[in-house]
């Protein structure tokens, strides 16, 4: 776990924060580092010394994913270097050690490996989260999580949660960036509606946002947090651009969820993680979550139905599949298996559109959860009503068409990388 001053500038090399900055226009342009692989915003701050941390006491909000170059966990180095004050530790939603399912989290405690107290921040915002910030004795919380690139994975919230709580205690908040993993040249999907708000979608962005933790950072303080915004640093990356998609970036993969096992399943969450606003599994209990669909009585003529609207980027194949828990847990389920060949052409939501509405069209017992959580996962209630009335995919996408096209406006203002 210890970690001398030599041994960690050798594992970042010599390069210092690049687009360290409060806002984009402080931004240096990302560069491609000469090891020709992705350095993340902590490799940054560390090649710097740490310096933007000295002289505070630090709160660190991670998960597993929070990982040097050599899988080592930010937590553990941080601790062993005296350069550092780290006295607390943050876990969102799956624990700070990733141990629970959706919807859940590992509470409060000591991190044994150690000795720090960690504090659960899942379901807490506002007032009560600042509260826990004060109580941790700290100065500065250092947001470091991988994200997937969906506005419905709940971590951007988190983020979101704790700069706007920070800004209540009177904190600082650095976030250490980490790629996109799925890219992020373009904007997707639907966005958000405020009536429409919960903790998978606090604010009104697109549904596949394009955008990393920094860049969101950044706009949600001048966007969302303007009448009381956090102090704020975002520590961006290098070697990382706009069309790069996680394998390409030489950095390991630590699934930042107990359902994101890979890259590949990111790549087709955003449009398939729709289904859990449906009675169809969205693959939960298998080794392919959100790249297989379906439950018992569906036959092949969901998968020849989707596969012939030509979605761009991707076959869909007939599949079957025996979730070991979840909805149909132990159950066979017919449905499709997603096979995306094109990242580049490849929409995600499109897709998962396509795919609600050839099952509600082939298959009789098709049904929205009794909540209508597909209006939390979609922004709003147009994607649910336009599939019941019968509409086509292209043509739900024309209707969100123009507020995607505003978002993708204000976003341009925010972005860090070419």
């Amino acid at each position: 776990m210890g970690l001398s001053r030599r041994g960690l500038l050798g594992l970042v090399g010599t390069a210092g924060i690049a687009g360290t900055a409060d806002s984009p226009a402080g931004a240096a342009p990302a560069a491609a580092p000469r090891s020709g692989r992705v350095r993340t915003g902590f490799e940054q701050l560390a090649a710097d010394g740490y310096g933007p941390l000295a002289g505070q006491r630090i709160g660190v909000v991670t998960n597993p994913t929070g990982i040097t170059a050599d899988a080592r966990h930010l937590v553990d180095v941080l601790h062993a270097d005296r350069r550092v004050d780290l006295v607390a530790v943050f876990g969102p939603e799956h624990g700070f050690r990733g141990t629970a399912q959706a919807g859940g989290s590992e509470g409060a405690g000591r991190d044994p490996a150690t000795g720090l107290p960690v504090y659960d921040t899942y379901d807490k915002s506002g007032q009560q989260l600042a509260d826990v910030f004060t109580a941790a004795g700290v100065d500065t919380v250092v947001f470091d999580i991988q994200d997937v690139g969906a506005r419905f994975y709940t971590y951007i919230w988190t983020l979101y949660d704790c700069m706007q709580a920070a800004a209540l205690a009177g904190k600082a908040v650095v976030v250490l960036d980490r790629p996109n993993p799925v890219g992020g040249r373009r904007a997707a999907g639907p966005v958000l509606e405020r009536p429409y708000a919960s903790f998978v979608g606090r604010e009104p962005i697109a549904l596949a946002h394009g955008m990393t933790a920094a860049e969101l950072a950044l706009l949600f303080n001048a966007e969302f947090l303007a009448a009381r915004p956090v102090r704020l640093r975002t520590v961006a990356m290098t070697g990382w651009s706009r069309d790069c998609h996680y394998a390409s970036t030489g950095l390991p993969w630590v699934p930042p969820s107990p359902n994101m096992p890979t890259p590949d399943t990111a790549m087709a969450y955003a449009g398939t993680c729709l289904f859990e606003g449906t009675n169809l599994s969205e693959g939960r209990g298998t080794t392919t979550p959100f790249e297989v669909l379906g439950a018992e009585g569906i036959d092949r003529r969901w998968a020849e139905a989707a596969d012939a609207l030509g979605l761009p980027g991707v076959w869909i194949r007939e599949a079957y599949f025996t979730p070991s828990f979840s909805k149909h847990a132990g159950k066979v389920c017919g449905g499709v298996r997603l096979l995306v060949h094109d990242r580049e052409a490849f929409d995600p939501v499109l897709t998962g559109v396509g795919l609600l509405v050839t099952a509600r069209r082939t298959w009789s017992g098709f049904a929205w959860r009794a909540d209508h959580w597909i209006d939390r996962l979609t922004g709003s209630d147009r994607v649910r009503r336009m599939v019941d009335a019968g509409a086509g995919a292209q043509e739900i996408a024309a209707d969100w068409a123009a507020g995607l096209a505003r978002f993708a406006a204000v976003r341009e203002k925010y972005l860090l990388y070419p």
